[in-house]
C-alpha cells in the first residue's frame, strides 16, 4: 500500500433534524468515524464533513405542534445531536446545518447552473391538496391503499407489502396524514431538472465510483428514460425560497446534499482555508457514506447536480445495508428502535462501537444486534481476551515488581515482529472497510498472547526468577499496546487511555514500530467492564413506547421448601477457583450438557455443565470462569466431571455463567 500522503474529503448522510440519533443511524456514522481516524492514523490529510438535514414538512408540522418556530427546533435538536455524536466519540471536522447562508448561496449557484445549461423546465402538475390545512401534501403526509396490492394504510409514495412505487395521486382512497381529511386533487406549476440529459453520463460514472451490488440496480433503472425530477414545493414549507419564483422553495433533497459542500465551506472560513481551492483541488479524494436507502438520490440525482455545477465528483460512494436488532427491523414497540441517548444512560459506547466493528464487512448487506452475540462479544473478546491481556500483566507488575517494565524476551521479540508483520493487512482491511476482518486478526493476536502468557505461567516463575518474569511480563504488555495501535480507529477513548498508563504519545500508525522498555508505568487503571447481563435488555425495555408497555401481572408461584440448614463452616469449605475454558464440545446425547476442558492453574480438568441452551460450545474457549474445585467428583455415563462450572439464572437461554472480575489467573480462589 502506497505511503503517499493523501488529501481526503468524507462525508456522511445528513441526519434529519426533526428526530432523534439512533443505534440504526450510528451504523454509518461509526464505519464512517472508523475510516476516516484510520486516514489520519496513517497520516493523511483527511476531513470529516456532516450537517443536520433541516427543511421539509415534517420539520414545519412538528414546529407547528410544538408552538416554536422551525428554526428554534432544528436548532435545538442540531445541539442534541452534537451532544450524541461527541458522546460516541464521532469526530467531525464540521458539523454543520443546512439551514445556513452558506447552504443557500450554494443552492442558488446549483440552481443557476441549471438554468443556464438548459436543464430546467417548468409545467403544472396535479396534487393532493388538504383544504382543512390548506396545504399540498408530501408523499409522506398521504396515507391510503396501495395502488398495485391493495394493501392498506401505506404512504403515499410507496408499499412497504408490495414495494411498489408510485405518485400520490394514484393512491385508493387517500387521507391527509396530519388531519386524517380526505385531500383534493389541485393543480398547481412546478419546476423539474432534466435528469435524462445525464442519462449517458450517468451510465458511464457508476460503473467505476458505485460498489459492484449497486450498480446491477442503477443499471435498471438506467435502461429507461429517466422521468425529470420535481425539485420545487409550494408553500407552506421550511426551505429556502426559488429565486424568481414567489411560493415555491427548493425540495428538501435538492439542498441536502449540497450541505455537504456548505459545511466544508464554513470550515474554510474558520480555518482561514480558501473554499474553492480546498473543495476542488484535484488531488482531493472525495467520498461519500450513505444508507442504501437513498442510493437514488445519490448515486443519479447529486451527480447529475454536480455534474452541472462544474464540481467535483465523488470518487466512491460507499453504501451500506440497515440495521436489524435480533433478526427483525427496529421497532418502536418492541423496544428496539434505540435512540443514542437510551443506551448512553445503561451503556458505555465503547461496546457498540467494538461490535459495529466486529460486524461490517464492507458491504451492501444488513447487520444485526443480537443480545446474545453483543453480550458475549464484549464480555469474551474486548474485556476476556484483549484488555485480560493488560490487567493481568500491568497489575502484576505493580503488585510485584514496582510497575516497572524490563527487557524483551527472545520469544516476545519473535511474535511482537510476527504481529508487526499484520500491519499490511490490516491497513488493507481498514482501507476496504471491512472492519469485521479487523476484529478478527486482533482477536487471533489476542488468543495467541493469551496462550502465551498461560504457557510461560508468570504467577509461578515469580517466586522463583523475579526479573524473567519482568521480561516475560514486557512481552505482554507490548503486544497488547500494538493491538491496541490496531484497534485505535475503533476505540479511540480506549487507545487514549492505553497510551496514558504506557506514558507514551497519541498513537499514530507508526507507533507500532516502536517498543516499551526498561520504563515505568502508570497505576493500571481498567479499561473495560464486563457488562452485567441483561444490561441491554434493560435498554430495550426502556426503550419501549409508553402505548406498547402492558401492565405486568405477578404470576401465581408455589416454591419448594428450603433445603436442611448448612452452618458458615460448612461453606467455607467449599474452594472456588479461577479458570480458563480451554475447550468445550457438545455432548450429543443430551440437550442441555456441554463437555468442558478447563485449566485451573494447577492442572486441567474435566467437566460436564448444563449450559448448552445458553451458550454454544464454539463460543467458550479462552473464556474466564469460577469453579467449585474441591468438589467430589462424579462418575457420568458421559465420562468422569471433575468439579462444577458456576452459572445461575432460570433455565434455557436465561442461564449465565459467573464470571472473574478482569486480571483474574487460573488458580486464583475467590473468596
Amino acid at each position: 500500500m502506497s505511503t503517499e500522503k493523501r488529501k481526503i474529503i468524507v462525508t456522511s448522510a445528513l441526519p434529519y433534524a426533526n428526530g432523534d440519533i439512533h443505534i440504526g443511524h450510528l451504523v454509518e456514522y461509526l464505519q464512517t468515524d472508523f475510516w476516516v481516524r484510520f486516514q489520519k492514523m496513517r497520516g493523511h490529510q483527511c476531513h470529516y464533513f456532516c450537517a443536520d438535514d433541516t427543511h421539509g414538512t415534517p420539520v414545519m408540522i412538528a414546529a407547528r405542534k410544538e408552538g416554536i418556530s422551525p428554526e428554534e427546533l432544528v436548532q435545538r435538536n442540531w445541539h442534541k445531536h452534537i451532544e450524541d455524536f461527541t458522546r460516541f466519540e464521532v469526530e467531525f471536522d464540521h458539523y454543520g446545518s443546512t439551514n445556513s447562508q452558506a447552504n443557500r448561496t450554494l443552492t442558488e449557484k446549483f440552481y443557476r447552473k441549471m438554468l443556464e445549461q438548459g436543464h430546467i423546465e417548468t409545467r403544472s402538475i396535479s396534487q393532493l391538496y388538504c383544504e382543512q390545512d390548506q396545504m399540498f401534501l408530501p408523499d409522506r403526509f398521504v396515507r391510503g391503499e396501495c395502488p398495485r396490492c391493495g394493501a392498506p394504510d401505506q404512504y403515499g409514495d410507496s408499499c412497504d407489502k408490495c414495494s411498489a412505487t408510485y405518485s400520490t395521486t394514484e393512491v385508493k382512497n387517500p387521507r391527509c396524514s396530519v388531519c386524517g381529511s380526505s385531500p383534493i386533487e389541485k393543480e398547481s406549476p412546478h419546476i423539474f431538472f432534466k435528469l435524462e440529459n445525464f442519462r449517458p453520463f450517468l451510465s458511464q460514472w457508476i460503473v467505476d465510483h458505485v460498489p459492484g451490488d449497486a450498480v446491477k440496480k442503477l443499471q435498471e433503472w438506467l435502461k429507461s428514460p429517466l422521468r425529470s425530477w420535481d425539485i420545487s414545493r409550494d408553500a407552506p414549507y421550511f426551505g429556502f425560497e426559488i429565486p424568481n419564483q414567489p411560493g415555491k422553495y427548493f425540495y428538501v433533497w435538492v439542498d441536502a446534499p449540497i450541505g455537504y459542500l456548505a459545511s466544508a465551506w464554513e470550515w474554510c472560513q474558520q480555518s482561514g482555508t480558501d473554499a474553492d481551492g480546498f473543495w476542488e483541488d484535484k488531488d482531493n479524494e472525495l467520498y461519500h457514506f450513505i444508507g442504501k436507502d437513498i442510493l437514488y438520490f445519490h448515486t443519479l440525482f447529486w451527480p447529475a447536480m454536480l455534474k452541472t455545477a462544474g464540481s467535483k465528483l465523488p470518487n466512491h460512494v460507499f453504501i451500506h445495508g440497515f440495521l436489524t436488532v435480533d433478526g427483525e427491523k427496529m421497532s418502536k414497540s418492541k423496544g428496539t428502535f434505540i435512540t443514542a441517548r437510551t443506551y448512553l444512560e445503561h451503556l458505555d459506547p465503547l461496546y457498540l462501537r467494538y461490535y459495529y466493528a466486529s460486524k461490517l464487512s464492507g458491504n451492501m448487506g444488513d447487520i444485526d444486534l443480537s443480545v446474545e452475540d453483543f453480550h458475549n462479544r464484549v464480555n469474551s473478546e474486548l474485556v476476556g481476551k484483549l484488555t485480560n491481556l493488560a490487567s493481568r500483566s500491568m497489575q502484576m507488575l505493580h503488585k510485584n515488581l514496582d510497575g516497572r517494565l524490563g527487557k524483551i524476551t527472545e520469544s516476545g521479540l519473535e511474535m511482537l515482529s510476527r504481529f508487526r508483520a499484520m500491519a499490511v493487512d490490516i491497513a488493507r482491511q481498514y482501507e476496504s472497510r471491512d472492519f469485521s476482518r479487523v476484529i478478527q486478526s486482533v482477536r487471533q493476536m489476542a488468543d495467541e498472547a493469551n496462550r502465551y502468557i498461560d504457557a510461560s505461567k508468570p504467577w509461578e516463575t515469580i517466586k522463583s526468577d523475579a526479573e524473567q518474569t519482568r521480561n516475560l511480563l514486557t512481552d505482554i504488555v507490548n503486544l497488547f499496546r500494538l493491538l491496541t495501535i490496531y484497534l485505535k480507529p475503533i476505540l479511540p477513548s480506549y487507545a487514549e487511555k492505553t497510551a496514558a498508563l504506557m506514558g507514551d504519545d497519541a498513537y499514530q500508525w507508526t507507533s507500532i514500530d516502536t517498543v516499551a522498555e526498561d520504563c515505568q508505568l502508570k497505576p493500571y487503571e481498567n479499561l473495560a467492564n464486563r457488562i452485567v447481563p441483561g444490561m441491554l435488555e434493560k435498554v430495550i425495555e426502556a426503550s419501549k413506547s409508553a402505548t406498547a408497555q402492558s401492565v405486568v401481572q405477578t404470576p401465581s408461584v408455589s416454591y419448594e421448601p428450603l433445603a436442611e440448614e448448612i452452618s458458615i463452616d460448612t461453606f467455607a469449605r467449599i474452594d472456588m477457583r479461577v479458570a480458563r475454558i480451554l475447550s468445550a464440545e457438545a455432548v450429543t446425547e443430551s440437550k442441555k450438557l456441554v463437555k468442558v476442558m478447563v485449566d485451573l492453574g494447577m492442572g486441567q480438568r474435566q467437566i460436564f455443565a448444563g449450559i448448552r441452551t445458553a451458550y454454544k460450545p464454539e463460543d467458550l474457549p479462552g473464556r474466564m470462569v469460577i469453579v467449585v474445585a474441591n468438589l467430589k467428583a462424579r462418575q457420568m455415563k458421559f465420562g468422569l466431571s471433575d468439579g462444577m462450572i458456576l452459572a445461575a439464572g432460570e433455565g434455557g437461554e436465561e442461564i449465565f455463567i459467573l464470571s472473574p472480575d478482569s486480571g483474574a489467573i487460573p488458580g486464583q480462589r475467590i473468596h
